[in-house]
This record gives structure tokens, C-alpha cells and sequence, in this order.
């Protein structure tokens, strides 16, 4: 993510501050569309669950739990680590050929995985094209907002945030409803089209304002000397690891833990993505006050509370409860970490290198946590799963407590 204060129109002096709109018809418009991006990446990503169940059962039932959450890491990791790639092409101008690009991708990946039938078709078509036109989108659509905002850009961003889990909502229900009426190959075809329009809507109102003001590197090691940055990305790095595990396999432990019929566990997802548009919205609100870093630590030590109670949680009502409130802390891990990372920074011209740094060992997180919960599930069953999320995420807790500790005292790199 970039942010724009000091765009100008030549490269010496800088634009004044009240410049940026902040507001406006054309401002929220980016917004919306950073919503729908994020609906159909993130969105997607947290839809996965309902996929993972239905391959376990059906599709795919040859196949183990661990190999079929492969699938949705790979998803996840190409949308972060491919943004490492594509921020510096947003950086000189190449906006609407990520958004064009990536919307095909995406869109197109969907409408191969209805013509599945064997592993390494779903891998390549919804693991690895839809992995990668999501990683085309996800940090343009993070960025183009923050050069609209300055006081309210937590906010605009967690209202974007906030279409990943809607996404996580419409897209489980969809499958859900009409797989069982029409098949699995037209159930995610109507899910491409849905994707297909908004895609459309996107590219029809999104528009760049200002370029920054310096093109930004892939490193800073640099980066690494200071210490409340660095226990940052180890945060990231275990709380990416451990948090989706739920998001992936409450559909399966909702049927066989608490007798839930396949109908309503399918429903336990979009509880939980509905949880989690609250958990998007309401912290970044807050954040603009407190600071992203200390709303973000109380979310994650709550979340891994959650993650602990997790295992003594055998009844439906239960687990409507804990979907409910485990989406609701969780959510923040998405969507608050790039105005976290702009808050650890020393410069604005650095924040796009260090946001590609950060979400690099986010997606490294995301793409081993579900399939070594997997390999746990089968090896060791439920209580193993759930210790090595609620583990996870209490090291994340700790290290993004190390972060604020650290910070408060200052303890960056000198120049």
C-alpha cells in the first residue's frame, strides 16, 4: 500500500496534505471497488471451507484432508507473495493492467474449476490461476484507497476489508444451496458469473489518482535492524499460520464432533464470515483513534483465547457462538495490517516495500498452517488441530505484544 500525502505533479515538491480528497463521490466509489476485489480474493479464499468439505465427501474423497487444504493455502499464499510483485508495477502505472489481468484470472480459474474432476485440475485452476489473479488484485486494491484518505484511511480500508468476508458469506451459501440442486459444475459456474459481474464493476470505476512519489525496491533488510517491525512479521507469520485453520475445517468438525447435519455445518462458515465483516469494520474504525498496533494486540489475544476454548466446544449452539466471535477478532488480522505496517514505518517511501516484506510472511504462514493441520487431524485427530491453531496464534499474540513493547520504548534502527 501507498499512500499519496507527498504525490506530485513534479518530482521535488511535494502536494499539500488537503489535497487528498478524504472523501467525495469518486474517493467512496474506490472504495466500493476496493469492497468487490476484496469480496472476490480474500472472499474467495474464505469460502474455501465449503469446497474443502464438499472434495472431502465427494469430489475429491480419495484424496486427505491435508492434500485438499494444500489447495486453498497455494490459493492464499500466491494472492501475498505475488503482491510482492505486482506493488512495483502498481507503483509505475500498471493499475489497470493488474486489474484487468488479475480479474481475468481469477474469473477464468473459477470457471475451470467447474470442469474439475481430478486433484491437479482443481490445483491449477482454483489453487494456482485463481491464486494468482488474486495476487494481481490484492495490494492495488489496498493501495488505490489509501491515496484518497488521510484521516479516515483505516476506515475506508476496513470497509473495504470487509468484502472478504461478505464474500465468505454469499459465496458458501450459493455452493451450498444450488450444488445439491444443479451439480457441482454449474453451482460454481454461478459463482464465476457473480464474480464476473463485479469484476466488471470494478473495472468501470476504479481509477489511479497518484502514482508515488518514488519507485519502491522488493527488500529493505534494513528493515529487519528494527525490532517492532520485525516481531510484527513474526506475528504475521504464525497468526496467518494458525488462524485459517478454523475458516477451513469448521464445516467438517461441526459433522462429525457435533452431530450437525451437512446442511446447517455448511452454515457455519458464513457465520463465521459474518462475524468477521463486524471484526473488519468496528476495529479499523477504532484504529483511526487508538493506532492499528494496540487494537490489533487485544483482537489477537482474544482470538487465541477462542482458538483454546475451541476444544472443549461439542454442541451446535456452541459453535454458532464460537464462529461468531472467532470471525469477529480474527478479521482484523486482514485488515488491519497495512495501516500496522504504515505505523512501523519511518517513511511513507518505504511503507510499499515493507507492506510486500510483511504480507511475504504472511503468505508463507498461510500456505503450511491448513495442510499441517490437516496432516494433525489425520495423524493425531481434533485435540492436535485445535492445540496447533490455539499455539499458533498465541505466539502471534505474544509477538505482536513484543511489537508494542518495543516500540513504546523505541527501539528502531538508527539512520
Amino acid at each position: 500500500m501507498e499512500d499519496a500525502r507527498h504525490t506530485s505533479d513534479d518530482s521535488t515538491s511535494p502536494k499539500p496534505s488537503n489535497e487528498i480528497p478524504n472523501g467525495g463521490l469518486r474517493a467512496w466509489l474506490q472504495v466500493v471497488g476496493s469492497f468487490l476485489l476484496f469480496l472476490n480474493t480474500w472472499g474467495v479464499i474464505n469460502s474455501f471451507g465449503v469446497f474443502q468439505a464438499y472434495y472431502k465427501d465427494d469430489l475429491l474423497r480419495h484424496v486427505s484432508n491435508s492434500d485438499i487444504s494444500w489447495i486453498g493455502s497455494v490459493q492464499a499464499c500466491l494472492l501475498l507473495i505475488v503482491g510482492v510483485a505486482t506493488g512495483p508495477l502498481f507503483d509505475i502505472g500498471y493499475f489497470y493492467a493488474l486489474l484487468v489481468t488479475g480479474s481475468f484470472l481469477v474469473v477464468f480459474g473459477m470457471f475451470m474449476t467447474s470442469l474439475c474432476t481430478e486433484y491437479w485440475q482443481v490445483m491449477l485452476a482454483q489453487g494456482i490461476t485463481i491464486g494468482l489473479g488474486s495476487g494481481c488484485l490484492f495490494i492495488p486494491s489496498v493501495a488505490i484507497v489509501s491515496t484518497y484518505f488521510t484521516t479516515k484511511k483505516s476506515f475506508a480500508t476496513g470497509i473495504a476489508a470487509a468484502g472478504s468476508s461478505l464474500g465468505g458469506i454469499i459465496y458458501p451459501i450459493v455452493f451450498a444451496r444450488l450444488q445439491p440442486r444443479i451439480g457441482f459444475g454449474w453451482a460454481t459456474r454461478v459463482i464465476a458469473f457473480l464474480m464476473l459481474g463485479m469484476m466488471l464493476i470494478c473495472i468501470a470505476v476504479m481509477r489511479v489518482r497518484a502514482l508515488p512519489p518514488q519507485k519502491r525496491r522488493l527488500l529493505e533488510l534494513r528493515a529487519f535492524r528494527e525490532v517492532p517491525f520485525t516481531m510484527f512479521n513474526l506475528g504475521e507469520f504464525f497468526g496467518f499460520m494458525g488462524l485459517y485453520i478454523p475458516f477451513f475445517y469448521i464445516a467438517s468438525y461441526a459433522t462429525s464432533q457435533a452431530g450437525m447435519s451437512k446442511a446447517l455445518a455448511f452454515y457455519m462458515l458464513p457465520i463465521m464470515n459474518a462475524g468477521s465483516v463486524f471484526g473488519r469494520i468496528i476495529p479499523n474504525f477504532l484504529a483511526d483513534k487508538t493506532g492499528p498496533l494496540n487494537m490489533l494486540l487485544p483482537c489477537a489475544v482474544v482470538s487465541a483465547l477462542l482458538a483454546y476454548c475451541w476444544i472443549d466446544i461439542h454442541t451446535t449452539a456452541g459453535i454458532i457462538v464460537f464462529c461468531l466471535l472467532y470471525g469477529f477478532f480474527s478479521g482484523t488480522f486482514v485488515s488491519l495490517p497495512p495501516t500496522t505496517v504504515v505505523s512501523l514505518s519511518p517513511s511513507l517511501n518505504v511503507v510499499g516495500t515493507r507492506m510486500g516484506m510483511s504480507f511475504s510472511f504472511a503468505g508463507v504462514g498461510l500456505l503450511v498452517g491448513t495442510p499441517v493441520a490437516g496432516a494433525i487431524l489425520q495423524a493425531h485427530g481434533w485435540l492436535g488441530t485445535q492445540l496447533f491453531c490455539a499455539c499458533c496464534v498465541t505466539v502471534a499474540a505474544l509477538a505482536v505484544l513484543a511489537a508494542r513493547v518495543s516500540k513504546a520504548h523505541g527501539l528502531m534502527a538508527k539512520a
